[in-house]
């Protein structure tokens, strides 16, 4: 993670999270930009007073933190009108000129926040769409998804400008109105540290297969695991591995058939971990049968370390991929078309290496987080209106 140089001005920015962790995480890069920019920054999340490592993490970058009381997964509609309150509380005393919110009910909740607290500037980033749009909508599904649309078309149309990390999400949101007249952008995910995520040597012998993901049915777990189950039925050998952690989400897999599987030697399961590189380094290939996403981090973590790729034929999936080149794109939901790309480095043993070169070239040209960061601080202005301001 860069060194921030804190150059604080008289104009103030608010990062709203959902999780603590992420400001360092998956926006680390973003914020010290914010920083380095001459912004005095000010971050928000649940739990983030308790997170010790992150909140002394932000606070060496110079930023202010602060606590929010947010949920979140769930439809407590009490519990979600709670965290506007605390929010539109903290906005108020903060008196930010930019608002800067990401994930689904930070983004919501948020945005609608700095609109009654009459902040001049908000900007929204959707990382992806999440239980509320992906699967069939029936029953409680089908509640959620008619709820969380109308609030993103409260509070989106109250945005200056929506970013988006690939087209296809972009173009739904303008398909079903929940934009109104606001302007958006689509960026290339949340960009990848290239110098963090450096390439290392492919592992010996047999192939070794990863998955990391939050342990939903959606990022196509299952799919995943009955692929590794064929495969293993010929190919002893291979090894197939899981990183990841239950979640709250409805759609979450349960502890009693992650036991199941690694009970029945279908996979590795190595829990979650805080520093995912070490496995990505000891595998060969990386694999995402995910229904849908904003731009998966995991697979550009991969790429950035010398990767080839299997993923989904999906929005947010398939930009990460060039058929044939890095890697191969396969059908949502398809465990035989999963297979057999998983074969083919089986068969095939030189195709990791030069597909692997080719990931981390693509990363270095499109997935840069500096790049990325680039682009979003001069959509948002953030350079010309500081040069103004001196």
């Amino acid at each position: 993670m860069p060194r921030c140089k804190k150059e604080h001005s008289k104009r103030r920015i608010l990062v709203v999270a959902g999780y603590a962790r992420s400001l360092v995480n998956f926006r680390g890069p973003l914020v010290c930009a914010f920083v380095e920019a001459g912004l005095e920054v000010h971050a928000a999340a649940p739990a983030l007073k308790e997170d010790t490592a992150t909140r002394r993490q932000l606070e060496e970058w110079g930023v202010v933190t602060h606590d929010i009381a947010l949920q979140r997964t769930g439809t407590n509609l009490l519990k979600d009108f709670n965290s506007l309150a605390s929010l539109y509380r903290l906005q108020r005393a903060l008196k930010p000129d930019i608002v800067m919110s990401y994930t689904i009910k930070p983004v919501i909740y948020g945005t609608l926040a700095a609109w009654l607290a009459r902040v001049p500037h908000r900007f929204a980033l959707v990382t992806g769409l999440g239980y509320a749009f992906t699967g069939e909508a029936r029953g409680k599904r089908a509640l959620v998804q008619r709820l969380v649309r109308r609030l993103y078309t409260a509070a989106l149309s109250r945005a200056e400008r929506v970013f988006f990390q690939n087209p296809d999400d972009e173009a739904l949101f303008r398909e079903l109105g929940l934009l109104g007249k606001t302007a958006s952008q689509v960026v290339n995910g949340s960009g990848i540290d290239t110098a963090r995520f450096d390439v290392k040597p492919l592992p010996q012998g047999s192939p070794r297969f990863l998955l990391i993901a939050r342990l939903l049915g959606d990022k196509g777990v299952r799919e995943y695991v009955a692929a590794a189950a064929k495969l293993r039925e010929h190919y002893p050998e291979v090894v197939c591995r899981l990183v990841g952690d239950t979640d709250e989400n409805p759609d979450s897999i349960s502890q009693q058939e992650l036991d199941e599987w690694v009970a029945s030697d279908t996979l590795e399961f190595l829990g979650k971990l805080a520093d995912v590189r070490p496995a990505i380094a000891d595998a060969s290939v990386y694999v995402l049968p995910s229904y849908r996403e904003g731009t998966p981090r995991t697979v550009l973590e991969a790429m950035a370390m010398g990767r080839p790729i299997i993923t989904t034929d999906a929005p947010g999936c398939r930009e990460t991929v060039v058929e044939g080149d890095n890697g191969y794109l396969v059908p949502v939901k398809n465990v035989d078309a999963l297979c057999q790309a998983m074969r083919r480095f089986i068969e095939e043993p030189k195709l990791a290496a030069t597909m692997g070169a080719r990931s981390r070239a693509i990363a270095e040209e499109k997935y840069d987080v500096h790049r990325v960061n680039a682009v979003m601080l001069e959509a948002m202005n953030i350079y010309r209106v500081e040069t103004a301001a001196e």
